[in-house]
């Protein structure tokens, strides 16, 4: 390690418990996706992933498709993370999006997560992942299959815990029901989609998790930049994230009118509590026991400090969660 952290780095973090686990995630936890090794360069990635740790952030996120071309996040984050205290830090990644050709480069299949794993560590340069998920739900593979290669990799030493993302509540449901009949490492975590527009998880997945005893980890906690003050007057550039990538379905079925009327609203309430509306955003998902840790990405290290101050105040009024609720829930 050539870098000093700061002394302090866990002094008002929140750590929460995994589910039924021994693992405790930070409330807030960092992730590369297209941004480091993407349209940010290494330098942007390592002082936004100092920053992050300096302020109690241990856990960073990764998958193998992560980064341009996909790969480049966890070469670029792996040299970084050689500067940093191993033992200190908890590293996921993913594997079920496309990565090379042919019919083994993607899904759930055995041979692609497990192929996949060792690629990521050698990209990495790690002997191991602290968690490890099955990306994205396989229609085609057995979820025998999936699970199975996701045991192989813990009981290799691989990977300390096992993961999926993505997973409908009935799919998830299946996935536990085959590991818990197989005695398998357990599903430690699941990392859904879930953020005030896009409210899925509510009814179609936290009652399955909490009782399987599983923790949750909610990505996209901003909408792609929506639940910022990007996009307060409603206009979403068919370009940007937000029209891309999870939100689009919210942005392509509300018009401009009623997206500027919700986000003005929200951003409202944000400011009536002293908060941005991005801060807002991350605090209504930590509200819920349920979650563990909120998933942010960051261009910039002030943008990492912005996200970590939303845990002034995760408090919510029953006025202010039924405001919000009629604005975002459908």
């Amino acid at each position: 390690m050539s870098k000093e952290f700061s002394a302090t780095r866990y002094d008002t973090m929140q750590y929460r418990r995994c589910g039924r686990s021994g693992l405790m995630l930070p409330a807030i936890s960092l992730g590369a996706w297209q941004t480091y090794g993407g349209y940010k360069e290494a330098e942007v990635a390592r002082d936004c992933m100092f920053r992050a740790f300096d302020l109690g952030i241990t856990h960073f996120d990764f998958a193998n498709n992560y980064g341009t071309p996909p790969g480049n996040a966890e070469l670029v984050c792996g040299k970084i993370l050689k500067e940093m205290p191993r033992d200190e830090l908890i590293i996921s990644s993913k594997a079920g999006y496309r990565m090379w050709p042919g019919p083994y480069g993607e899904w759930g299949s055995r041979k692609y997560l497990i192929a996949s794993c060792d690629q990521s560590l050698q990209r990495m340069g790690l002997e191991y992942f602290d968690l490890f998920y099955h990306h994205r739900p396989d229609p085609d593979t057995p979820v025998e299959e999936s699970m199975g290669a996701l045991e192989t990799l813990v009981r290799q030493g691989k990977a300390i815990y096992a993961g999926v993302s993505s997973y409908t509540g009935a799919q998830f449901l299946e996935a536990v029901r085959v590991v818990d009949q197989h005695d398998w490492a357990p599903i430690t975590i699941h990392q859904p989609y879930y953020n005030m527009l896009g409210r899925t998880i509510e009814w179609d997945l936290l009652a399955q998790t909490a009782a399987s005893g599983t923790g949750v980890i909610a990505f996209c906690p901003l909408a792609s930049g929506l639940l910022t003050n990007k996009f307060l007057s409603g206009e979403v550039p068919a370009s940007s994230r937000a029209a891309l990538d999870w939100p689009r379905d919210w942005v392509q079925h509300t018009s401009v009118q009623e997206r500027r009327r919700i986000l003005t609203s929200l951003n409202e309430i944000a400011t009536a509590r002293g908060q941005t509306l991005a801060q807002m955003a991350v605090a209504w998902i930590l509200r819920l026991p349920a979650v563990t840790s909120a998933l942010i990405g960051a261009s910039s290290p002030k943008q990492v400090e912005e996200n970590v101050a939303a845990l002034k105040n995760l408090s919510f009024s029953a006025d202010e969660l039924g405001r919000i609720d009629a604005l975002t829930k459908r």
